[in-house]
């Protein structure tokens, strides 16, 4: 989250089927979802935590919620405003780091794993999400797209282990996100219509499932106990 961009997204919940992204939202944050019940627990950090859309995510599973950014939101909910490359807080401080759509803005997303390793205390887990395909936004400060190949190099080259990686929906979510974003705006902007392209490319989705193509990827990896 930059300066020019502090108005966020406030909850995830807030999305109905008629959203002009929801069909990048819905298989990311039902992802999102599933990873946090099954692998978060105690002290969270949010690194790129805007105004912290997903902390409902974690209600009744941990037991502290810290957000970190590089300003302050919109809602004021940011803890600790630093650079996701050098975060002042102390070593093996934390059970779960959870990062969102925030690595592909950082130009040494390297770093940013590389401190996410030395937060987290052994046995912790790590829940990463950024774009394969996605236009570019938040202009200069977007710097790369990952396979989940690459998203693997970088948490291994860290010291993690990867426990997985889910593939966002497969290539009909995607093919039905790009008509969404090359069609001029006059032609989206009835609500009705985007709620039927939205439930018509989720149905070819259910039907001819195919990740070799995806929006987005969720990534859960460990540090060694």
């Amino acid at each position: 989250m930059r300066e020019e961009n502090i108005e966020r997204l406030r909850s995830y919940r807030d999305t109905p089927v008629s959203d002009l992204y929801y069909l990048v939202y819905e298989p990311l944050f039902r992802d999102l979802e599933e990873c946090v019940a099954k692998y978060a627990k105690g002290k969270v950090l949010d690194i790129g935590c805007g105004n912290k859309p997903y902390e409902s995510m974690f209600s009744g599973k941990i037991s502290s919620y810290t957000g970190c950014d590089v300003v302050q939101s919109s809602e004021n909910k940011v803890d600790v405003i630093c650079e996701a490359t050098s975060i002042p807080l102390g070593n093996e401080n934390f059970d779960t780091i959870f990062s969102t759509q925030t690595i592909e803005h950082v130009a040494d997303h390297q770093a940013l794993v590389n401190e996410a390793f030395r937060l987290l205390k052994p046995g912790g887990y790590f829940i990463l999400s950024g774009p394969m395909y996605w236009p570019l936004h938040e202009e200069p400060h977007d710097y790369f797209r990952f396979t989940k190949h690459g998203f693997r190099h970088i948490l291994v080259k860290a010291g993690f282990s990867v426990e997985e990686i889910r593939s966002n929906g497969g290539k009909w979510l995607l093919l039905g996100q790009v008509i969404l974003h090359t069609m001029p705006a006059r032609l989206t902007r009835w609500k009705w219509m985007r709620r039927l392209h939205n439930r018509f490319f989720l149905r070819l989705n259910r039907k001819h499932p195919d990740e070799s193509n995806t929006m987005n990827y969720v990534i859960v990896s460990k540090k060694p106990a």
